[in-house]
């Protein structure tokens, strides 16, 4: 509290006939202790609660799937309609449905969570005891707090502190599903205690949601922050926590080796099994909580998503992990999206084909998103421009083109429609990772509730992001690679991990109505069970050959080779042995975006002399498997160059642009 802050206090509030306080870092006061060190603390004390009951699971590995069942339920919620709050039980919940734990346990952990909040704070006795005297005028006092704890916990904290004439009742954004953030929590308490929100004045410390927020409804605030010192050294005590944790995953997968030589399937059962196994729990975490509060459709986008699809569901059985929102797989890419954005003439549909057809005249275009060739009058063999395509298209010489652009993005409406009907939430699963279809998609269907998830995220070309707080990388959100961050390393080879989860059927073009009416596409029918996409895809079948031999409930396994696996993939691209060169070598991908274009993953050096042969690396789609093939005898010396020099253009991009 301010110096008078209590006299001022004292005199404002004869005009109310409600006295409203924050808690956390106003009514009782947080140590420099930070959340990170306070979730570690905890989970330690748990990890040894587990093991006298039989469950023997590390604090190091109960931290990570509460950090990120946590991050995942906040982002979540922020992506969907923003409105609820995260509650820790749930996120325990699923913490403990991941390791195969009994529910049962909730209760212990909630517990320990308020054992070591009373470790972390203080009471605010200025407050506490001005709050008493306001009491016993005849004021009502009570707590309002945004928090994922329950009501009766944030009860037993104040108690705990200030004993228990300070307060009259307790608010838990958790309990009621609103925050003071949001603004609903404040109105739904004026409503429950049956008073004008005018009548209120409301203590806190944070200037959005104590401030900001409750001064826009009308409540009187008085604003109580704390030295801004302390955020620095909480955050130091945090920056300390993680240190620690990072030194002893090093420890931990310090005796990470190379994959001995493998074929393509034995390297995806080691090293991607566990890999993708634990992409699928973290989608399970995302969808567990958007489905808390809504009713979401999670569509797995062809072709990518088949793949992923078909490792989800069988680790959701492994697992035992509860879903209740539908699974649909989507006939959509790019070009279909782009279609639909085309449509409503989006200036998005025109960035994307602008950075697609470079190049080329407006005839390819054209021929593209129309699905055949036209006789064009002359104009549309000038060089592409988007503006400029937009205005020939709607013009009578495009009259054919847009014709068949509508007839198609109108089959596709008919078929997304169809999949997301009885949704308020609709959620594409995909690899990344720019998040082109989310962008399009969006601008194409503005009514729906659109928002993707995926494997990585990056905007490695330095794009807008202007869809970006839609579109999650449950793995990696990073623009450039990192080596302090090993889950970086797919960006050095993403062509590996788009091969990894698409089956061998075309992407998809054309749509057309079938003989009941039904909407089909050039690829086939794409349903779970009716594609096996494994076949042909040795490394996917390495994938699903690990899930499958997992031990029911065995989400601790999963993490645990996962740590490993990642090192071993980190090893196998940025250093790359003849036998990964084997394993790891996708032959040609497809240009796509209607074209039939492919491109060699590794193709030949151009040059003769040894400089424009180096030269010619950076043209390469994996630039260290072409060295290592190049030059095996310097391999060894260029290898760590090339890694040091991604590592400091990934650094001089971030803090640099």
């Amino acid at each position: 509290m301010r110096r008078n802050s209590s006299i001022y206090l004292i005199d404002a509030a004869e005009d109310f006939d409600l006295i409203s306080t924050d808690v956390f870092d106003t009514l009782l006061l947080r140590t420099i202790r930070s959340e990170r060190s306070r979730i570690m603390a905890a989970e330690s004390l748990f990890a040894s609660a587990l093991a006298r009951q039989g469950w023997h699971v590390s604090a190091d590995s109960l931290v990570d799937i509460r950090l990120k069942a946590q991050w995942l339920a906040f982002r979540a919620l922020s992506v969907g309609n923003g409105a609820g709050e995260v509650k820790l039980a749930d996120v325990i919940r699923r913490q403990l449905n991941i390791l195969g734990i009994p529910d049962a346990f909730v209760a212990v952990r909630m517990q320990i969570e308020l054992q070591v909040e009373k470790d972390s704070l203080r009471a605010n006795e200025a407050l506490g005891n001005l709050l008493r005297a306001q009491r016993r005028t005849g004021k009502r006092v009570i707590a309002i707090s945004d928090t994922t704890l329950p009501s009766d916990g944030v009860r037993e904290l104040i108690h705990h502190f200030h004993g228990t004439d300070v307060v009259d009742h307790v608010y838990s954004s958790a309990d009621y599903g609103m925050t003071k953030r949001g603004g609903d929590l404040f109105p739904a308490v004026a409503d429950a205690e049956k008073i004008s929100i005018g009548r209120m004045l409301h203590i806190g410390d944070d200037m959005l949601a104590d401030v900001c927020v409750p001064q826009s409804l009308g409540v009187q605030v008085h604003y109580t922050p704390r030295p801004s010192y302390r955020r620095y050294l909480r955050s130091a005590n945090g920056a300390v926590t993680e240190t620690n944790r990072f030194l002893r995953r090093n420890r931990r997968t310090a005796g990470a080796t190379r994959v001995a030589d493998q074929d393509m399937v034995a390297f995806g059962r080691s090293v991607f099994g566990p890999i993708v196994a634990h992409f699928c729990i973290l989608i399970w975490l995302y969808a567990a909580q958007a489905e808390a509060t809504q009713k979401p459709v999670l569509l797995f986008c062809a072709r990518g998503g088949i793949g992923i699809r078909e490792a989800f569901e069988r680790v959701l059985v492994k697992l035992g992990l509860p879903l209740n929102a539908r699974r649909e797989n989507i006939m959509i890419s790019r070009l279909v999206a782009a279609r639909a954005a085309l449509v409503t003439q989006s200036s998005a549909a025109v960035e994307e084909l602008d950075r697609e057809f470079r190049g080329g005249v407006f005839a390819d275009v054209a021929r593209a998103l129309g699905g055949r060739r036209y006789k064009l009058q002359k104009e549309w063999q000038e060089r592409f421009q988007g503006r400029t395509f937009l205005t020939l298209l709607h013009s009578d010489s495009g009259a054919e083109v847009l014709a068949d652009v509508r007839r198609q993005n109108a089959l596709f409406t008919r078929h997304f429609d169809q999949l997301t009907n009885g949704s308020d939430r609709q959620i594409l699963c995909d690899t990344g990772l720019y998040g082109s279809t989310q962008r399009l998609l969006a601008s194409g269907f503005p009514d729906a509730s659109l928002e993707t998830i995926q494997f990585a995220r990056s905007n490695y070309k330095g794009h807008s992001e202007e869809h970006f707080p839609k579109v999650s990388g449950l793995l990696v959100e990073e623009n450039f690679y990192s080596p302090a961050n090993v889950h970086t390393c797919v960006l050095r080879y993403w062509h590996l991990i788009e091969s990894l989860f698409e089956p061998k059927i075309p992407s998809v073009r054309l749509f057309e109505e079938g003989d009941r009416g039904e909407v089909i596409a050039n690829c086939g029918k794409i349903d779970l069970g009716t594609v096996d996409p494994s076949s042909g895809n040795q490394l996917l079948s390495g994938v699903l050959a690990y899930i499958d031999a997992l031990p029911e409930k065995s989400g601790a396994i999963v993490l645990r080779d996962a740590e490993i696996a990642w090192q071993r993939l980190k090893q196998a691209i940025t250093s790359p042995t003849d036998a990964a060169l084997k394993s790891l070598e996708v032959g040609v991908r497809s240009v796509d975006f209607g074209r039939s274009n492919v491109v060699q993953v590794l193709s030949v050096l151009q040059g003769r002399n040894f400089s424009s042969r180096l030269t010619s690396v950076k043209q390469q789609l994996w630039r260290e498997g072409a060295i290592a093939r190049e030059f095996p005898v310097l391999k060894h010396a260029l290898l760590p160059l090339w890694g040091s020099a991604q590592s400091v253009r990934g650094v001089v991009k971030r803090y640099c642009r």
